[in-house]
Formats: structure tokens, sequence, C-alpha cells
């Protein structure tokens, strides 16, 4: 039975945990024998028996291998069919298969991929981005770790200062620079788990806790850091919101001390179209927004303001640029260009919005009653279309978020809730709701979170 201290149940019986993650490990083994035989076969080639590192961090003995996946749902290769609130972390945010992306992917590639040269769908799709961001300029990149590293590089140039300044453990893909955290004594350390660090990350990155205006200031106050790189809500060690008017005091410190800002909306574009920039009236002099605007189609894009692009405009049409460290020739494809447009013609509106954040009030509520007829101190965390649930009371900032993760808790959650056709993101205990998603998938996950709990208490 879970302990309980001052009327609450704080802990779990952790040998029952293991015990019932034991029993769902092996249904999962017993549920999947094709996905068991294709992972020994990647195996034997595969790194990790996988394409990309990531995928190792599913539930089970071993990952799914998927036959198809349309909407807000897939199938695997042994035909079982799942709802799907992960969405490829992001990448599938529109719904799995969008049908206007399928086609205009297709037309394109019968008409040439890539020339390094511009299509006219690329004029669409500036004009797009800055409606909807209300950013007037805008650059194209492959992934949010190549915009990201392009604005850092930017800001740098743009400001003769060495550092960049960042979240204590956010996340903005794979660049070097952003992997550092705070450690115990307030120094700046490599984040746990970064492989081969170029240099002492102490040395690139000032590190800042999120919700705390009085420790920007003064870091940004010694002068060396030309940007803050940060989203305007984390999302990548769970979701932390910002108090009250601290995202407006954020804006006043940089520009205080002359400090580019830049929002990163790849995760947080859930608060809608034009992600926390334009729903909460946000003044970035950057806007980094990487794989939903594709449909699955690997594409990113940074946008910025009128003065910083004039700023940029020398360097940019300069006889180097191609070795300035920036750009890549397959970024702004014709092909990427018209995924992009076929995505934010009929993904990612005002409408779809009406509908995937109803859902993921939803399943708030849902999971919300399952925690407190319980009695349980656990907390839901919603932004725009993206819930999750926390094992504990909601965090302020990343350290507080990082020192709550429960490991062994999460692994069991996601199993039992896979093992029961419910996808999570295999990173904490996401949801992300697409606008094909409906209320017996949200109801879905509300049985099957209330099961888990029930097995757990009882």
């Amino acid at each position: 039975m879970a302990e309980e201290q001052d009327g609450l149940m704080t802990s779990i019986d952790r040998l029952k945990l293991a015990r019932l993650h034991a029993v769902e490990e092996q249904r999962f083994i017993d549920t999947h024998p094709e996905s068991a035989r294709l992972a020994s076969q990647a195996a034997e080639s595969l790194l990790a028996g996988v394409p990309m590192p990531w995928m190792t961090r599913w539930p089970g003995a071993f990952p799914i291998f998927v036959d198809e996946a349309v909407g807000g749902r897939f199938t695997d290769v042994d035909g079982q069919t799942y709802v799907d609130l992960c969405l490829g972390d992001t990448g599938s945010m529109t719904g799995h298969c969008l049908p206007a992306v399928a086609e205009a992917v297709n037309e394109r590639t019968r008409r040439g991929i890539t020339t390094m040269l511009p299509s006219d769908d690329a004029i669409w799709v500036g004009q797009e981005l800055a409606r909807r961001f209300g950013v007037p300029r805008w650059q194209m990149a492959m992934t949010a770790t190549d915009a990201n590293r392009f604005v850092l590089r930017f800001s740098r140039h743009l400001t003769g200062r060495p550092k960049i300044a960042v979240m204590d453990w956010c996340y903005h893909g794979t660049v070097d620079e952003t992997l550092g955290v705070l450690d115990e004594d307030g120094r700046v350390v490599p984040r746990p788990g970064a492989l081969g660090p170029q240099v002492d990350v102490a040395e690139t990155t000032a590190v800042v806790p999120f919700n705390d205006l009085d420790a920007l200031d003064r870091r940004l106050a010694e002068g060396d850091v030309a940007c803050l790189l940060m989203e305007p809500a984390l999302t990548n060690i769970g979701i932390v919101l910002p108090d009250e008017g601290y995202l407006q005091g954020v804006r006043e410190i940089t520009r205080k001390y002359d400090v580019l800002l830049i929002n990163d909306e790849t995760h947080t574009i859930c608060a809608g179209p034009g992600g926390a920039t334009k729903a909460w009236d946000l003044d970035p002099d950057f806007v980094v927004i990487g794989k939903p605007i594709g449909g699955g189609i690997p594409v990113a894009a940074y946008g910025m303001s009128e003065t910083v692009a004039d700023r940029l405009n020398k360097p940019m049409l300069g006889h180097e640029i191609d070795v300035a460290g920036v750009g890549g020739t397959l970024s702004g494809s014709a092909l990427a260009m018209a995924a992009v447009r076929a995505t934010l013609s009929t993904a990612l509106r005002e409408e779809d919005f009406a509908i995937t954040i109803p859902l993921a009030e939803s399943f708030t509520a849902g999971v919300s009653d399952v925690i407190d007829a319980n009695n349980l101190p656990w907390h839901v965390q919603r932004l725009g279309c993206r819930a999750e649930y926390w094992f504990c009371p909601p965090p302020r900032n990343g350290a507080q978020a990082a020192a709550a993760v429960d490991e062994d808790l999460d692994a069991f959650m996601h199993l039992w809730t896979v093992n029961r056709g419910v996808l999570l993101a295999p990173f904490h205990n996401m949801s992300l709701f697409a606008p094909m998603h409906t209320q017996a998938d949200v109801d879905a996950h509300t049985a099957a979170f209330a099961g888990a709990v029930s097995a757990l208490l009882n």
C-alpha cells in the first residue's frame, strides 16, 4: 500500500511497483512477437538496434515496430492499434499522414526535390510565418537544432559577445552550448548524459533558473552574454509554466543589457497557431520553430525582427556566406517548402486548436479527478493542447522538475498504458493532441491511468 503522511499518500510501495512492472513487461513481450523478431534482426546492423538513439527510450523490452500511422493512431507490425498521444514527439502534431502534405510531397518529387534555388512556395511560407508569429523576416533550416545553432551564431556576431544564456534544464536540440545545467553550488556544468562536450560548457554558456528574474538580472549584468535562448514555458524537462509577469520581466532585463532574446517555439507552438509568442503577445528578437511545421517532413525556420534583419543583410549577402556556419545545401529545398505550405494551409490553424485544446483540457480534468479521488499529491500541468502529469506538486523551474522525475514510476505508467493501447511521449508523462483525436481517445487514457493507480494502491 502507499505510505501516508499528513493525510496524503506520498509514496508508492516499491516492491509492489516492481512486481507490477514485471507482469506488464511479460505482457508486452507476449503481445509483440513480430516486433521482438524485428528488434532482434535490427540489432545485427543498427547501433543499439535502432536507427536513432532516442528510439531506445520507449517502454518495454524492445521498441514497437510501426506498420502504419494515420491521424491520431498507429498500427504496429503485430496488428495492434494505439491511440498515439506522442505524435512523433511533436513532429506529427498535425496528425499522421496529413493528406495535403502527402499530395504536395508526391507532386513535388515529380518536379524536382532540391536545386539550391528558391521555389515560389518559399514566398508563401515566409509570409505565413510572419503572419502567424508577428516576426517579419525568416530563413529556413533542416531542424530546430540547426536553426538554434544559426541564431546563436548570429547573436554572437551582432553583439561581439562570446557567451549565450539558457534556462537551467531546458533543451534546444543537440546544440553543444545549450547542454549545460547548474550544479548544487550554482556552477555551470555539462548536463547529465551529454556525450563528449567539445569544451567546458561554462566557457560558452551562462545558465539561469526559470522564473527567477533576479538571477537573470545578476548574470546578464556581467556583460558577456550575446543572447538568451529560452522556451516561453519549459517543456523538455516537463511542462513548467511562467509565473505571472515573468516573461515581461525577461524582455525588460534583456533589453536593459542589450541581450538578444530568442524564443524556441518548437514545442510551445502547442499554445496556438503562432506559439506562445503570439498567444502571449511576446516581443522576441528571434523565433525558432521546428518539426511541427512540415507535417512530418524534416524542416525548421527561424524568424527575426526587422531591426535584426537589417543588421544581418550585409553578411547574408556576402561572398563567403557559404562558409559562415549557417545554412546547408538541403535547407529551404523545394520539397521542404511544399510540405510547409501544405501543412500551414491545412493544419495548426485556429480551427484546429479549437479542437485540440479542449481535448487537452478534458485529459487534464480526467487525470486530476483520479488523482483527487485517491488523495495523491500529484499534479497535471497543461500548455495549450499539451498536457502532462507529475508525481509531485507543480515545479517552478527546471531543477525542481529534474529532481522530481521518478524513473521507475514513469516506466511503469508508460508500459501500463501502452499495454492498453495508449502511447505517451517517451520523455516524462506528456500527451499531445491532434485534431483527429476524439473524446473516446481521452477516455481511453483516463481509464488506463485510473487502472494503473488502482493497481498500485490496492
